[in-house]
C-alpha cells in the first residue's frame, strides 16, 4: 500500500479521529469523576517448541518459537457530571499479535462516538518445507529439492487482519437520529494454495501425457499472496413518531486487492511419484507457470427503507425495501491476465438485488399471538456474456460463454402462539420457500454436472411446547418436518442450452449424480431442552436434538441420506458460599451415506465428544483459586464398500489397505489459577495451563510419511503436541 493509495489516507484519518477522541476529554477544563479503572501487566512463559504449538498457536499469536510473551491491558471509565458525558476506553493484549482497543464516548440522548482497533493473526498449523523462493509474492520461483523431501527451508504460513473502525451517532431531535459507521480492514500474508495439471486433457490443448522419459502431470504447492483492503461505510437516518418508526440507510463496500494475479516460475524438470527427476512433457511447464487470477477489486452499494407501524396497541406491521448494486470491472490486462476475448477489457460484472419484506404481528386475544411474514428477493445478474472458455483444439475447438446466474426467492412464514396457562405455552408454524434460478444461459456449458434444476420449493411445519421456570423445572419440545421438490431436471447440451427431462430414468445415464442442494428432500427433526433446579445449590440443563435427511433422486448414486444428533449436559453445584463445581458433557454425531459410480459406497460418520470439569473457591477467605479439566475427542470414520461396477484397480486397493483410515483428534487441557490480594487496589494472578493434542489426519501425512509435491515440498504437523504455559499478571484498580 502506497501513500497515494486512498485506503492509506482512510486509515490515517480514522486513526487520527480515534486518538483525538480518546485524549480530548483528558484536557477538558471541567471537572470529571473517575468511576473506575484498572491496569493489568504481566509476563507469560511458553517453553514448548514451534512444532508443539501447531494447534495451540493458530489464533493467539503464540505460534512463533518465542519463549516469553508480555501482557498489557487496561480498562478506564470516566464521567463528567456537569456536562453529562461518559467515556470508556479498553485495551487488551496490547503487547501481543491479537491486540484490541475500544473507545465509547457519549452524551446520552445527544451524541455518541465509538472507535475500535483490532489485530488478528492466523497461523497455519502445518509447517511447509520447500525450496520455493519468494513465498508470499506474486512471482515465486519453484526450486526442485534435489536432496529429497525435508531438505528445504521450514516456513510457517500466516495471515494478519488489521481492523479499524469509527462510529458516530447524533440525535438531531427527540424523534430523529443520524448514525455513521466507517470500517477498514487490511489483510496480508500468505495462505496455502497450489497449481497442478494432468495431461493430456481437452481443456489444455498441446499438453502431452506421461511417457518413459517425461512427466505429463505435476502438483505444486504455491502459497497465495494476500494483500487486500476492505472498506465499509454505513449511514442511517432514523425517525420515530407515535405510531410510525422508520429509517433510511446506505451501505457501501469497497474491496481492493493489490495482487491481481500470481504466476510461478516453474523449472523444466520435476519429480515423478517415485521422487525421480524427470523432464516435463511438452506444454506442461507453460501451463503450470501461467498467471492465475486472484480475487478482483469489487464494490457494492445498497439503499434501504425499513420500519414498523402500530395500527393498534396489539397490532404492528413491519416493512423493508432495499436496492443493491454490486459490480466488478477490474481491467484484465492491468491485473496481469491475457488472452481475453476480442474487445473485452474487463468482466463488467454487475448484480442488482431487489428486496421487499412485509410482516404483521397481532394479539387478537390475550392468550393468542399471531405472526405473518413474507420476503421476496430478486438477484438480477447483468454481467455481459463473452466466450471465455475453450474446449478442444484447432478448427474443431468449441467455445462457451460465462453463465448468468439470476436468482429469485420467495419466503413466507406463519406462526401462532397460545398461552395455555401461566406455565405452558405452545406454538405452531409453517414456512414456505420458492426458489427460481432463471433460464440457463444457452451459450454456457456445465461441465462435470449431470443435471440442473431451475425451480425448487420447500414447505415446512413445526410445533413447540414450552414450559417456563416454575418452582424447579422449565423446558421445551420442538418437532419439525420439511418437504422439498422442484421442476423437471435439465440436461446440459454444452453450448446449445438445456433440455427438460420429464422422465429422468430414460433421459440420463444410469451413472448420473444429482446435486443434493437441488434434489427432492425430506427433513425431520426433534429438539428437547430442560432446565432443572432440584435445590438452591444444584442446577442442571439437558439438551438433545436429532435430525434426518432423506434424498430422492432418479439415481442410486450421490448423497442418499444424512443423520445428525447433538446431546448436551451442563451442571453447576455450590458446595458452600465460597466453593463451587461446574461441568459439562456433549456429544455430536453426523453421518452421510453416498455412492460413487464404479467406485466406493461410503457411510461417512463424524462423532465428537467434549467434557469438562471446573472448580472455583477461596483459600483463607482471600485467595481466589480455580481450575478446569477439559477433554475433546473428534473421530471421522470412512466405512467403505465397493460399487458393483467398480474396477479391478479399486478392488485391489481396497483389499490392500481396507479403505480409508479413521481421522482422530484428541485434546486434553488443564488450567489452574490463583489470585492473591496485595492490598485493596492491587492483586497478583498466577495462571498455569497445559494442552496435549494428538492428531493422525492423513491429509498431508500418513504413518509419519508426509505428502510430497512434485518439487519435493512437504507439509508436516507433529502428531502429538504438548504445550505448557505459566503466566504472572499484576492487577491495579481504582478508585
Amino acid at each position: 500500500m502506497t501513500r497515494s493509495d486512498p485506503s492509506f489516507h482512510f486509515h490515517r484519518t480514522l486513526l487520527a479521529l480515534a486518538v483525538c477522541a480518546a485524549f480530548l476529554p483528558a484536557h477538558a477544563d471541567e471537572p470529571v469523576k473517575i468511576e473506575e479503572g484498572s491496569v493489568r501487566v504481566g509476563v507469560g512463559v511458553v517453553p514448548a517448541s514451534a512444532a508443539d504449538r501447531g494447534l495451540f498457536g493458530q489464533y493467539n499469536g503464540l505460534r512463533p518459537a518465542r519463549t516469553a510473551v508480555g501482557t498489557l491491558g487496561f480498562d478506564y471509565m470516566l464521567r463528567d457530571d456537569e456536562n453529562e458525558t461518559w467515556m470508556q476506553v479498553q485495551g487488551s493484549n496490547l503487547l501481543g499479535d491479537t491486540r484490541e482497543f475500544n473507545l465509547v464516548w457519549k452524551n446520552p440522548g445527544e451524541w455518541k462516538l465509538t472507535a475500535d482497533y483490532g489485530e488478528l493473526v492466523r497461523f497455519d498449523p502445518n509447517t511447509v518445507n520447500a525450496g520455493l523462493i519468494g513465498i508470499g509474492s506474486r512471482t515465486p520461483q519453484v526450486v526442485n529439492l534435489t536432496g529429497g523431501p525435508g531438505t528445504g527451508t521450514d516456513v510457517d504460513l500466516s495471515t494478519k487482519r488489521t481492523g479499524l473502525g469509527i462510529g458516530f451517532a447524533k440525535w438531531l431531535s427527540p424523534s430523529t437520529m443520524f448514525e455513521l459507521d466507517l470500517k477498514s480492514e487490511r489483510k496480508d500474508g500468505a495462505r496455502m494454495f497450489g497449481v497442478g495439471m494432468n495431461c493430456p486433457t481437452p481443456v489444455a490443448p498441446g499438453c502431452a501425457g506421461t511417457t518413459g522419459i517425461s512427466a505429463g502431470w505435476a502438483l505444486l504447492m504455491v502459497p497465495e499472496p494476500i494483500d487486500s483492503t476492505h472498506n465499509q461505510v454505513e449511514a442511517r437516518l432514523s425517525y420515530g413518531f407515535e405510531k410510525l418508526r422508520f429509517s433510511v440507510g446506505y451501505y457501501g463496500s469497497f474491496y481492493r486487492n493489490a495482487n491481481g494475479t500470481m504466476g510461478a516460475t516453474v523449472p523444466a524438470s520435476l519429480n515423478n511419484p517415485l521422487g525421480v527427476p524427470m523432464a516435463l512433457s511438452s506444454g506442461l511447464q507453460g501451463i503450470l507457470g501461467q498467471p492465475i487470477a486472484l480475487a478482483p477489486d469489487s464494490q457494492a452499494h445498497q439503499l434501504d427503507f425499513s420500519g414498523n407501524y402500530d395500527f393498534t396497541p396489539t397490532t404492528r406491521a413491519t416493512f423493508k425495501l432495499a436496492y443493491a448494486n454490486a459490480s466488478q470491472s477490474q481491467n484484465f490486462a492491468a491485473a496481469g491476465l491475457g488472452a481475453a476475448p476480442a474487445g473485452v477489457l474487463n468482466l463488467g460484472g454487475e448484480l442488482v438485488t431487489k428486496l421487499a419484506k412485509f410482516g404483521l404481528s397481532a394479539r387478537p386475544v390475550p392468550k393468542l399471538s399471531l405472526l405473518a411474514d413474507v420476503r421476496y428477493e430478486d438477484k438480477d445478474d447483468r454481467t455481459p456474456l463473452a466466450r471465455y472458455n475453450l474446449e478442444g483444439a484447432g478448427t474443431s475447438a468449441a467455445t462457451y460463454t460465462n453463465q448468468n446466474l439470476p436468482y429469485k426467492k420467495l419466503h413466507g412464514k406463519l406462526l401462532a402462539n397460545w398461552q395455555f396457562n401461566s406455565a405452558y405455552r405452545g406454538s405452531v408454524g409453517a414456512d414456505y420457500e420458492d426458489i427460481d434460478r432463471g433460464l440457463y444461459t444457452a451459450t454456457a456449458a456445465a461441465s462435470g454436472i449431470s443435471a440442473l434444476r431451475q425451480k425448487t420449493k420447500e414447505v415446512s411445519v413445526h410445533a413447540e411446547v414450552r414450559r417456563r421456570m416454575t418452582e424447579d423445572m422449565s423446558g421445551s419440545l420442538n418437532v419439525s418436518s420439511a418437504r422439498r421438490d422442484g421442476s423437471d431436471w435439465l440436461r446440459d447440451n454444452s453450448g446449445t442450452g438445456v433440455t427438460a427431462i420429464a422422465d429422468p430414468s430414460v433421459g440420463f445415464f444410469p451413472t448420473a449424480i444429482f446435486m443434493p442442494t437441488l434434489a427432492d428432500r425430506r427433513r425431520d427433526k426433534i429438539k428437547l431442552f430442560a432446565d432443572w433446579q432440584p435445590s438452591s445449590s444444584l442446577a442442571i440443563q439437558v439438551g438433545a436434538e436429532q435430525g434426518k435427511d432423506y434424498f430422492n433422486t432418479p439415481s442410486n448414486y450421490g448423497l442418499r441420506g444424512t443423520d445428525m444428533g447433538q446431546y448436551s449436559l451442563d451442571w453447576s453445584y455450590a458446595l458452600s458460599e465460597t466453593w463451587a463445581l461446574n461441568g459439562y458433557a456433549s456429544r455430536g454425531l453426523q453421518t452421510l451415506n453416498q455412492a460413487r459410480p464404479a467406485g466406493y459406497v461410503m457411510a461417512f460418520q463424524n462423532a465428537s465428544m467434549t467434557a469438562g470439569l471446573g472448580v472455583t473457591g477461596k483459600l483463607a477467605g482471600t485467595v481466589q483459586v480455580g481450575g478446569s479439566l477439559t477433554y475433546m475427542n473428534d473421530r471421522s470414520v470412512f466405512d467403505q464398500t465397493l460399487d458393483t461396477f467398480a474396477g479391478s484397480d479399486s478392488v485391489a486397493l481396497m483389499v490392500a489397505n481396507g479403505g480409508l483410515p479413521d481421522v482422530v483428534l484428541r485434546q486434553t487441557a488443564v488450567k489452574m489459577f490463583a489470585k492473591f490480594p496485595v492490598d485493596k487496589q492491587s492483586s497478583i494472578r498466577l495462571d498455569v495451563a497445559h494442552l496435549q493434542s494428538t492428531t493422525n489426519d492423513w491429509a498431508w501425512a500418513y504413518n509419519g510419511v508426509p505428502f510430497t509435491f512434485s518439487d519435493g515440498t512437504t507439509l508436516s504437523q507433529k502428531q502429538s503436541q504438548n504445550v505448557g504455559y505459566v503466566g504472572l499478571t499484576y492487577f491495579y484498580v481504582w478508585p
